[in-house]
């Protein structure tokens, strides 16, 4: 696809959600670059394709990602809007991270079709998610209920939750909010209670790492809060080494001059956990994830992440 140097090409999943942040992107490009011509160009990922299967079955990594990146190699688009929290931990090569914009609330959120709280659930209720993660966690405090896989667009998983496939489902609010879905939401849920996905809320636009002219575009919508906490997030996930089966949760933030990480490794049942959290002065950022994984093996987390592996 030829281009000017008054033209970008931004890539971005086919699904409402995809979409709708991706023109979020593009709404605030276009405000600090009026003249810029953007343009977006629709590609299906093996996520999209085979929406059918539960995630762990499909084999999560890069599931979302890897024909976005296919394009950015190839030249067929100057960058790709990923929802952060679907990035794998080690890119293409050539490609990388050019921007994280502002991150949006990182808290998952509870969507019942009847108002009822989460708290309030009749014992034995079926609960919509495909995460492993949210599942876990709910059961270390609910082992009484009962899950079912959720897969699909984000209208898709709330439509099949007001039929009644479930009492309930859990969706990220960042989600919600982009797609402008939030009014289904019954309450959040508080990350003492269900530790988000690391990055989740956040956007990565990757592109080439040698594109100057695409890295100086982006630079007006960076957020340098968000890239210090996802990237402090990312970093223990790649260490940890866990997979698409283990449930981890971590959520890093920027408060002041501080950094602040709380980090969660559960068995699948909710029956096991390591916690781990650190607070340290922003200049020593680079030393947070380290304090974190120190504390989770010291806890047993590789132990758990193993026998999920099994």
């Amino acid at each position: 696809m030829s281009r000017t140097d008054h033209t970008l090409i931004v890539g971005t999943r086919g699904s409402l959600l995809a979409r709708s942040q991706t023109q979020w992107v593009i709404d605030r490009i276009r405000a600090a670059h009026p003249g810029l011509d953007i343009q977006t160009e629709i590609i299906t990922t093996k996520g999209d394709r085979e929406q059918g299967k539960p995630l762990p079955e499909v084999g999560a990594k890069g599931i979302f990602t890897i024909d976005l990146e296919a394009a950015l190699t190839d030249g067929r688009i100057d960058i790709a809007v990923h929802s952060a929290k679907d990035l794998q931990a080690e890119l293409t090569p050539g490609l990388e991270v050019l921007c994280y914009p502002v991150r949006e609330d990182p808290r998952d959120a509870w969507i019942s079709p009847t108002g009822t709280p989460f708290e309030e659930l009749p014992p034995g209720s079926v609960v919509g998610t495909s995460s492993l993660r949210r599942q876990a966690q709910l059961l270390a405090i609910r082992p009484d209920l009962k899950f079912i896989p959720l897969r699909g667009n984000i209208d898709t998983r709330i439509n099949k939750t007001q039929r009644g496939d479930c009492a309930g489902a859990v969706l990220a609010l960042a989600g919600l909010r982009r797609a402008k879905l939030d009014g289904h939401m019954t309450h959040p849920f508080e990350p003492e209670v269900c530790l988000p996905a690391p990055a989740q809320g956040a956007l990565a636009i990757e592109g080439r790492a040698d594109d100057a002219r695409v890295r100086a575009i982006l630079a007006a919508i960076h957020d340098p809060a968000t890239a210090t906490a996802v990237e402090c997030e990312r970093a223990i996930l790649a260490e940890l080494d866990a997979g698409c089966r283990a449930p981890i949760g971590i959520l890093a933030r920027v408060e002041g001059d501080r950094l602040r990480c709380d980090a969660r490794v559960i068995d699948p049942a909710g029956t096991r956990q390591v916690r781990a959290s650190v607070d340290v002065p922003l200049a020593d950022r680079d030393s947070a994830p380290q304090h974190i994984l120190e504390q989770l093996r010291a806890g047993g987390a590789e132990a758990i992440i193993a026998a999920c592996r099994v």
